[in-house]
Parts: structure tokens; C-alpha cells; sequence
């Protein structure tokens, strides 16, 4: 704040900044890595964006709002006495430094002034008086300025607008105590990357919570095909992916999204083999029960008489169909059936081998039949597990479609922020250097243009195609690990989407 000023017209103002602003590059840094200059010019531009904006309350003010004949406004004060002195005595630097830095590192500035909120006896009693009590005018300059900070307040972000939660906060500050107690200067990117390895592996665990989550309310195993169940699994990826999203931030290398992948079709391959189990225990037990009706008539003789081997086989039949009628056995049903009259074979051959009525041939041939529908059933269940070995492969190739579909969006709105965030700043850095130049600074205005174009650099490197294509390619290699069946898919579907990003 500033001490109470003496009564009278503003002039060039009463303005004092505590040291560690005019400190700043030396008690911490913006980047890891560079050295000297370089780093020095990165950081000056490279605070604006972890900076909150500038809000200046004057207490006691006791001047006229006046400069040369004419009334000004709060921020004209501020802005007034942030002027910088022309010179290079040390009377001059000592004026100067704390006001460049206020303008360098905050370039969005507000200034509130309030006068004595009570006056004569009422001052020594502050505490005691009632809000009604206080002066009017102080009054309607606090709801002013607490509108100010409500409606313009942002919530702490870092780099590409992630808003920090408290937890997030906590980390960092732990961060940054344990570098100034270990002697080195704190990095804020490196303390950022630190956290992003926290919070990217704890987005891995709530996208895996939410993904079984999902599943647990919306799964109603057996299904009736693999295509079911896979829709059942893609619902359940793009909402963990979405979680997944929502929370991760500066995964460069897309390991953290790499890991997810991994974890979820982990989760796809124990969903196959309880949907196969929950779908062969229901066949098993309706095969049970409609072959006690055989085993009854069965065990009554009912087919040790001659032509019994047909009758029994007609029952079989009718069994057969009676079973493949039944809804809800899901995507094992053949499977199990051929298993399950492969087990009755002993049974089949024994009322064969006791009907008198059939010759030496037809006995060879009623064989032969059962033989050759056997291993049609069997050709059947291979090919039915062929095509949902190959529905199981084309779902690798859809979900890394799904991860790239919402990677590039999350990009594209990372891109979208941070190129707001960039003429933003450019725009600050024009202001700035218009007040320098109108205050004879040409040095340093020439400083502030090298920054200007650093920015509008950075500007022209987000906008090319290559910052995103990068990290879908990225995420290609990736996912050529972790999802095996897509091995050599991956850069050809990277492929196809910067054919329609041109």
C-alpha cells in the first residue's frame, strides 16, 4: 500500500514497492533451462502470464485527484506515479527500478483510493463503530472497489489456463518451500512440471474410477454380441477420456494418456472375460435343465428299444432348438453347446450302439453324420471367434481414434487459449512500450519491441499445424505400445487427420 499522503495536489506521486519486486528475476525463476540474457528476457515476458493483475488501494488519501490544472482519475494517479525518471544518476535508478518493474510485471494495473473511514473521535474507535456509522464516501469506495474484485478476480490458473485447486496449491507451495530451503532459486516451470506428474497420474486414477464406475451402472452381462459389448466399453472410454482430459495438463510426452490407454483396454479384456464367463454359465445351466428331460427318459429305457437311437437323436434336436430359442445366453452359446455335446457323446453312442434295428452300414453312417455335424459346429464357434477376435482389433484401431478425436480438441482449445492469451500480452507490451517512447526511453522501449516480437514468434508456432500434429504423433507411438493390435495403424491414421487439418 501507500503511506498516507500529505494533503495538497498530486504531483508525481508518493510511490513505494517493497524490495523482492524489484528482485524478482533473482528470487525466481520462469524457466528451467537458458542462461543469462536469454533467460533474463524469457522471464521478464514469461511472469506477465503467471502474474495475477495489479490492484493498488491507497488508504488515507488525503490529496486532490488534480495534475496540472486538471482532475484525473484513480488509475491516471497510479499510472502517474509510475512514471519513469529520464537520467542515470543513482537517484534516478533508485526512482525508476521499482516502477519498472511494476510495469513490466504487471501490466494490467487498477488503482482504488480511500479516504479516512471515520473522522475526529471516531478514528481511535474503529473497531467498535458499526458499518453505518462509517463515512459515506469511504463506504461507497469499498463497494467499489470489492465489485472491482469480485467481477474481475480470475481464479489462479497455470500456463493454458488449468485452474489451480487447492490441493494443486498446496503441492506447489510445498514445492517451492522445499527449493528456497534448499538454497536454489524455484523454478515456477519446473515446480509445474512436478505437479503435472502428480496430477496427470491422479487424472489416470479418477479416469479409471470413472470408467468403472460407468460401467457398474450401466453393464447387464451376458450380452448378445461383441458389437454390444464394445459400444458398452467405447461409452464408458469417452467419458473416462473426458475425465481424464478435464484434469491432466502438460503431458508433452503423452505418457500419462499412454498409461490410460493401457489401463482401459485392460479393463476391455477382464469386461470380454466376464461377459464369456457370465454368458457360459447361463448356457451351462440351460443346457442342464433342458437335457434332464433326456437323462429322465433315459433312465426309464425310453430309447433302449429298437429305432431308439432316432427317437433320441429327434429329442436331441428339439432340445437344440428349444436352447438356441432361449434369449440372454449371450456371445458363448455355441461355444458351449458344442462343448456340452461333445460331453454327452458317451451317452449318444451308447443308445447307438443298443438300437438292434440299425444295420452294421447305417450304424458307419449315423457316425459319419454325427462326426461331420460335430466339426461343422466346431468350424462354426472358430469362425464365430475369428470375427470377434477381428471386432476386438478394429476396436484398438476406434479407441486410439477416440484418444486422438479428444486430444486434438483439448488442443485446439489450448491453442485458441493460449493465443488470447498471447495478444493479450502483446498488447500490454505496445502499451508499454508507447509510454516509454512518449517518456524518452528508446532503449528501453527497444527491449520492450524484442519482446513484443518474442511473443508474436511464439504466436506463429502455436498456429502451425505442426504444434498439434506433433503431439497426435506423439500419442501415435504411444498407443503402437500399448495397444498391440495396433502396430503400423497409428502413423497412417495421424496421417489421414493432418491431410484434413491443411
Amino acid at each position: 500500500g501507500i503511506g498516507t499522503p500529505r494533503r495538497g495536489r498530486c504531483t508525481s506521486g508518493s510511490l513505494a514497492a517493497p524490495s523482492y519486486v524489484s528482485e524478482l528475476t533473482e528470487r525466481i525463476k520462469v524457466k528451467a533451462a537458458g542462461e543469462g540474457d536469454r533467460q533474463e528476457r524469457e522471464d521478464s515476458a514469461e511472469f506477465v502470464r503467471f502474474f495475477p493483475a495489479f490492484v493498488w488501494a491507497v488508504r488515507d488519501f488525503a490529496l486532490q485527484l488534480e495534475l496540472d490544472g486538471r482532475e484525473i482519475t484513480e488509475d491516471e494517479y497510479l499510472e502517474n506515479g509510475l512514471k519513469l525518471k529520464p537520467g542515470s544518476s543513482q537517484r534516478a535508478q533508485l526512482h525508476n527500478l521499482p516502477r519498472e518493474c511494476i510495469r513490466q510485471f504487471f501490466p494490467a494495473r487498477k488503482c482504488f483510493v480511500f479516504l479516512q473511514p471515520a473522522g475526529g473521535k471516531d478514528l481511535p474507535r474503529l473497531e467498535e463503530l458499526r458499518e453505518d456509522q462509517l463515512e459515506p464516501e469511504f463506504r461507497e469506495q469499498g463497494d467499489r472497489f470489492c465489485r472491482h474484485v469480485w467481477e474481475t478476480s480470475q481464479p489462479k490458473t497455470l500456463p493454458g489456463e488449468h485452474v489451480v485447486t487447492g490441493a494443486m496449491l498446496g503441492t506447489l507451495a510445498v514445492t517451492y518451500v522445499d527449493a528456497i530451503r534448499s538454497g536454489a532459486v524455484p523454478c515456477l516451470e519446473s515446480a509445474v512440471l512436478a505437479l503435472a506428474q502428480v496430477e496427470n497420474s491422479a487424472a489416470v486414477g479418477e479416469a479409471v474410477a470413472a470408467y468403472e464406475g460407468l460401467l457398474e451402472r450401466r453393464a447387464a452381462l451376458p450380452t448378445e454380441s461383441v458389437a454390444e459389448l464394445l459400444e458398452l466399453h467405447a461409452q464408458c472410454e469417452r467419458e473416462a477420456l473426458r475425465v481424464f482430459m478435464a484434469r491432466a495438463f502438460k503431458d508433452d510426452d503423452r505418457w500419462f494418456q499412454g498409461e490410460l490407454m493401457h489401463r482401459l483396454e485392460e479393463q476391455k479384456q477382464r469386461l470380454v472375460q466376464r461377459n464369456e464367463q457370465a454368458s457360459s454359465d447361463r448356457c451351462t445351466a440351460v443346457l442342464l435343465e433342458l437335457w434332464d428331460e433326456l437323462d429322465d427318459r433315459s433312465g426309464q429305457s425310453v430309447y433302449a428299444v429298437p429305432g431308439g437311437y432316432q427317437r433320441f437323436l429327434d429329442d436331441r434336436q428339439e432340445m437344440v432348438e428349444r436352447y438356441r430359442q432361449l434369449p440372454g445366453k449371450g456371445i458363448k452359446a455355441d461355444a458351449v453347446l458344442q462343448d456340452f455335446l461333445q460331453s454327452k457323446a458317451f451317452t449318444s453312442q451308447s443308445i447307438w450302439q443298443t438300437d438292434m434295428v440299425l444295420t452294421k452300414k447305417e450304424k458307419e453312417m449315423a457316425a459319419q453324420q454325427a462326426r461331420a455335424e460335430a466339426a461343422e459346429r466346431e468350424r462354426q464357434v472358430l469362425r464365430q471367434r475369428e470375427a470377434e477376435l477381428q471386432q476386438l482389433l478394429e476396436d484398438q484401431e476406434r479407441s486410439f481414434q477416440e484418444n486422438l478425436r479428444q486430444l486434438e480438441q483439448r488442443l485446439e482449445d489450448e491453442r485458441k487459449t493460449l493465443l488470447e492469451e498471447l495478444d493479450k500480452m502483446v498488447d500490454q507490451k505496445l502499451k508499454e512500450k508507447a509510454a516509454l517512447l512518449s517518456e524518452g526511453f528508446q532503449d528501453k522501449a527497444k527491449h520492450t519491441e524484442q519482446e513484443i516480437q518474442g511473443l508474436r514468434e511464439q504466436s506463429l508456432e502455436i498456429k502451425d499445424p505442426s504444434w498439434i500434429l506433433s503431439a497426435l504423433d506423439m500419442l501415435g507411438e504411444v498407443a503402437s505400445l500399448v495397444l498391440p493390435g495396433l502396430a503400423g495403424k497409428a502413423a497412417g491414421v495421424v496421417s489421414a487427420i493432418a491431410r484434413n487439418m491443411k
